[in-house]
């Protein structure tokens, strides 16, 4: 992946950091240079055009290079994709016809002849032993050379590029904002903040930085440029020795810690002693990584710093030689005596945790008392609780409705889906309203005033970004649960994979599911085509990279969800491959083309979960007959090898159904909030552009806006989400 400065603002921002170099005549390799972005789904703004048509050719041709190669990998087109059957979509043969052909090649070669009869003579014959099965049976360009020329339509995709400022200030400007992000970043952008931190160490520093493990990151950063650390807990501290061994910063993986230098070694106990030093209670949160704690230890020798004792008693406390009760020890404590007044009183002094701890709270009080103090101690902290935390709660909260038993689903920071019966007694319908109508007003306080408000429709069902850790990077992607209309004939998946050692088979799935949830059909490697569509054929090695696809005409689906899947059959998982992503296109019906024509790529998201079984997103009917998709950004554990889709589709269909009865927060809940408080709220119109400054929320940066506007897109979506 292209890491270099101005590419990662390209990404990032859809901004082109604006061009230096001597001016000259570049209005021809300009033209010449939008030509080549749209053939892949991107183009120049007005703007941008502009200022590159002013400088010299060389200075527009280094520009090109540099950003055609940053957007063809956002789109998933710096790679070839080759499909097994040459002419596909067309030509797909019947999957027991294809067998029995690559069976009858492999008879007619003399050294897999005795083989085969062996296996035959058995009843059953490995696909994978067989010769013309599983590898490309032709070269990328001989595939290219068999298809027409895609043919324009008023439907395909076209991602504005706008002209940014200096690449020093966008720099900045990025770091800034991923720094400061109030809600948790993903892997792929937390790797991105680490280069920004270290080129923006020594310029403009967020005022804060909430989520704890860009601190961690940014730490790094300070660390190597000898700047003062950013720490109050010692957790921080762990955090930060995780990421300088290039470990998991969020904790949830174990960290093989490498050796460390004596001057890192020193910074970092000194950064726990003087966070013990100034409250001897944090020492309580050692017990939550303690094991993690004794082998940071191991490296940090503490002995050698007798002057420095505070630090050296965090270790004392996660070798169990010292007690320090834990907060939540606490909390558990008065709960099992039924104190829950006890308990909430202890909370307040967390506010985070109470927020946190509210339904539990709710369904543990007795009598209305109880549940009275429960509420009024909300009501009371939550100025002091983060604006993520508070519209998660409501979100809870509001799936939470009188008389609901059904099933809860569970996904971890990291995609992890597990599904469960809802046990729960219910959360009173009184303490409920009450609760919601305090976060809403909550939220109102925390929100900017706002005059005049557009919105892309097509907007107002994306997900609010609570946490974008399990949400992949890539283009077009929106947070889990977010919606989104699907407009086109043809819907195409594609899923691409290169092996970094080992032999490995990734294999395309679609399984399609009627309005109960119950199976219909699927398209796989076991079922090539159906009255639906085709897949392109199965490849079981990837050395140097392969591609599978399948095609469906939406309105040949008889199914009401279509749901894909990347199962892996064996080899590398999504984390140890050298890479991996999914994406779909749409396409009209006479358009022809590629089996991968980038400028028709609605969405390519990284695949680099945890599992064995990957779940992007899903597609939907409605009763107007328009499909809508609904992102999901899960993986299913499966099994360690040979996962198929026909062994999955219990499994999906019953996370499938949790995910699609729980209601997410969306935009469209802060633009009403917005209009409460007094906010003019317009539908966007691109023919109708106001001259004064403007706040807009929609899927992409439009051209003609005020330069003071405020401009909300899925990029900077997280700027939403109040303090």
């Amino acid at each position: 992946m292209v890491h270099s400065p101005e590419a990662l603002v390209v990404r990032h921002t859809r901004r082109l950091p604006s061009p230096t170099g001597p001016a000259g005549e570049g209005a021809v390799a300009a033209r010449q240079f939008d030509a080549a972005l749209m053939s892949v789904g991107f183009k120049l703004s007005a703007g941008l055009l502009e200022r590159l048509s002013g400088l010299s050719e060389g200075t527009v041709v280094d520009t090109a290079v540099r950003t055609l190669a940053a957007v063809r990998e956002m789109v998933g087109d710096h790679v070839r994709h080759n499909v097994y059957f040459i002419d596909f979509p067309a030509n797909v043969p019947d999957t027991f016809d294809f067998w029995m052909r690559c069976i009858a090649e492999a008879l007619a070669d003399d050294a897999t002849r005795d083989r085969t009869l062996e296996q035959l003579s058995s009843g059953v014959v490995n696909l994978l032993t067989l010769p013309t099965y599983g590898n490309y049976r032709h070269t990328y360009a001989e595939m290219l050379a068999a298809h027409e020329e895609l043919i324009a339509a008023a439907g395909d995709r076209m991602t504005v590029l706008h002209l940014g400022g200096a690449l020093d200030d966008e720099v900045t400007s990025l770091y800034l904002a991923l720094a400061g992000s109030a809600t948790p970043l993903n892997a792929d952008d937390l790797r991105d903040l680490g280069v920004l931190a270290g080129l923006c160490v020594h310029g403009p520093q967020p005022e804060a930085i909430p989520v704890r493990e860009n601190r961690a990151v940014v730490n790094r950063a300070r660390l190597e440029a000898g700047s003062d650390l950013l720490l109050d807990t010692v957790t921080d501290v762990l955090r930060l020795a995780c990421a300088l061994s290039d470990g998991d910063v969020t904790l949830q993986e174990p960290t093989c810690f490498r050796g460390l230098s004596r001057r890192v070694r020193r910074a970092l106990m000194t950064g726990l002693d003087s966070v013990v030093a100034a409250s001897e209670a944090k020492l309580a949160d050692v017990h939550a990584h303690g094991e993690a704690f004794k082998r940071l230890g191991e490296r940090l020798h503490p002995h050698e710093y007798p002057r420095l004792p505070y630090a050296a008693e965090v270790f004392a406390v996660a070798r169990g030689e010292k007690r320090a009760p834990s907060f939540d020890a606490r909390v558990e404590e008065l709960l099992g005596m039924d104190d829950v007044t006890g308990a909430v009183q202890l909370l307040k002094s967390a506010p985070g945790k109470l927020f946190r701890s509210l339904d539990r709270l709710l369904r543990s009080a007795v009598g209305q008392e109880e549940r009275d103090a429960v509420v009024a101690a909300a009501e009371e902290v939550a100025p002091l609780v983060s604006g993520r935390v508070v519209l998660s709660v409501r979100e809870h909260l509001h799936n939470r409705t009188e008389g609901t038993r059904g099933r809860r689903v569970f996904v971890n920071r990291v995609g992890r889906a597990h599904v469960t019966d809802d046990t729960r007694a219910p959360v009173l319908p009184a303490e409920r309203k009450r609760l919601i109508a305090a976060l809403d007003a909550e939220t109102r306080r925390r929100l900017p005033a706002v005059e005049r408000l557009l919105v892309d429709p097509d907007v107002l069902d994306v997900a609010l970004p609570l946490s974008g850790k399990a949400t992949a990077s890539g283009l077009g992607v929106l947070p889990r649960g977010s919606v989104s209309p699907v407009d086109g004939e043809l819907l195409r998946f594609f899923v691409y994979w290169k092996q970094r050692e080992h032999v490995t088979d990734y294999d395309l799935s679609a399984q399609l599911l009627d309005a109960t949830y119950a199976t219909v059909s699927w398209l796989s490697y076991t079922n090539l085509r159906n009255f639906e569509g085709e897949h392109s054929g199965d490849i079981t090695d990837a050395p140097d990279g392969a591609s599978e696809f399948i095609n469906l005409r939406l309105g040949a689906v008889r199914s009401t969800f279509i749901v894909p899947q990347v199962n892996i059959y064996s080899g590398e998982g999504f984390e140890e491959a050298e890479e991996s992503f999914f994406g779909f296109m749409l396409r009209e019906a006479e358009q022809q083309g590629r089996p991968f024509e980038p400028r028709t790529v609605r969405m390519k998201s990284e695949m680099r979960g945890p599992g064995r079984v990957a779940l992007p997103l899903a597609f939907r009917r409605g009763r107007d007959g328009r499909w809508h998709a609904r992102w999901l950004h899960l993986y299913l554990k499966g099994m360690p090898s040979h996962n198929r889709v026909e062994g999955n589709r219990v499994t999906v269909a019953t996370v499938l159904r949790a995910i699609m009865e729980r209601e997410q927060l969306t935009i469209r809940h802060l633009t009403g909030l917005m209009a409460d408080m007094g906010a003019t709220v317009l539908p966007w119109d691109c023919d109708t552009v106001p001259e004064m400054p403007v706040t807009y929320i929609g899927l992409e940066r439009p051209e003609g806006l005020h330069p003071d506007s405020r401009i909300i897109t899925p990029e900077n979506l997280r700027d939403l989400i109040p303090d």
